[in-house]
């Protein structure tokens, strides 16, 4: 006998599901319920749904699966930082980081299996992209590292960052729809601003979130204000030139009125110097904006080397002497390869995890 391929349920919105509580014959209202218990109390299985009968418990199994993401393996920071390996319902691995901080306790989720981009600093793009993540998968890593931040530190989440493996905005169908399911009130109701989505440079649907209306942040990874250095180390530019990308910020801009954080990787004898600095200062006049200035995390693929930190502090002093918010972000879990750039499934973790 045939096994009945079950439907992912979260892959459905309230009026699919009302439409087919209805094609069973069963009170609509039933479908608030379910997806109550789905998406606010991050349910794992039917049997949770204690206000249910134990018949329609057992008909929603038949019919639907909760793919229910797992870790996999955690790892400890010596500075608290915990890495994560999650395991998908397909044996796939992703990874995700729990950064706490005295002001803020962060998750940086992933968005994709892998990579599409090939940036040469990014262990993840050293990785083939095996497929995009389910908005589910998205929001599931949220509430396992939610339930880690509680149970190791007594404090919830405040913040999310999307800059994990993948590039958000290829993905951005599920990226949205996790994005809603975070921030609704009969989801996990988490403000939109404590949200950043962080992309290597996708213009046209930089615009798209623009026409979207988005409410959380935008995070551009920049790392080079000049299109032939950034062509170097980051080979979607090709398609996405400063001048496209500059020109999609400002309609971005212009449609949210949200400022853009620039993330910027220093790195040693490449893009360290003042004329590096001057090229940044040009690019930041285009929309209001931060830049954080980011310490290189070494991988085994590539041979960069941080630049020094008297280089990264005259850098930094350049920009705020030009009136442009500057930070310099220190890097975290960087002993457990959990720091920005670091993110990529080791050789084996897949085979382990099944």
């Amino acid at each position: 006998m045939a096994t009945i391929k079950k439907t992912d349920i979260r892959a459905l919105d309230l009026t699919q599901l009302q439409q087919h509580f209805s094609s069973i014959h069963e009170p609509t209202y039933r479908a608030k319920q379910v997806y109550q218990w789905l998406w606010e109390k991050s349910a794992r299985t039917f049997a949770e749904m204690s206000n249910l009968s134990k018949d329609l418990r057992q008909k929603l199994d038949e019919h639907f699966a909760i793919n229910v993401v797992e870790v996999n393996n955690s790892q400890f920071s010596n500075d608290h930082t915990i890495k994560n390996t999650f395991r998908l319902y397909d044996g796939n691995i992703v990874e995700g980081v729990l950064i706490p901080m005295e002001e803020r306790m962060t998750a940086c989720v992933s968005s994709q299996v892998g990579c599409s981009l090939t940036c040469k600093f990014c262990a993840t793009g050293y990785m083939d992209r095996k497929r995009n993540l389910n908005a589910d998968e998205i929001y599931d890593q949220v509430v396992l590292i939610d339930q880690q931040a509680r149970k190791n530190y007594n404090v919830p989440l405040t913040n999310i960052v999307y800059m994990g493996m993948g590039e958000p905005l290829l993905n951005y169908a599920n990226v949205m729809k996790s994005i809603e399911r975070i921030t609704a009130p009969d989801g996990l109701n988490m403000a939109s601003k404590r949200i950043t989505v962080s992309t290597a440079g996708i213009a046209k649907m930089i615009k798209k979130l623009g026409d979207d209306g988005v409410k959380f942040n935008l995070a551009l990874s920049l790392h080079a204000a000049n299109d032939i250095k950034r062509n170097e180390i980051m080979p979607i530019t090709e398609h996405n030139t400063l001048k496209a990308l500059a020109e999609a910020l400002k309609y971005y801009y212009s449609k949210t009125k949200n400022p853009i954080t620039y993330e910027y990787i220093v790195f040693n004898n490449f893009n360290d110097e003042l004329e590096d600095a001057k090229d940044l200062v040009k690019f930041c006049k285009h929309v209001p904006c931060k830049v954080n200035l980011i310490e290189y995390n070494p991988i085994q693929f590539a041979d960069f080397i941080n630049a020094e930190g008297d280089k990264i502090d005259a850098f930094s002093n350049y920009l705020k002497s030009q009136g442009i918010n500057t930070n310099i972000r220190r890097s975290r879990g960087k002993d457990i390869d959990a720091a920005c750039g670091q993110l990529a499934v080791k050789d084996g973790e897949k085979l382990s995890a099944e």
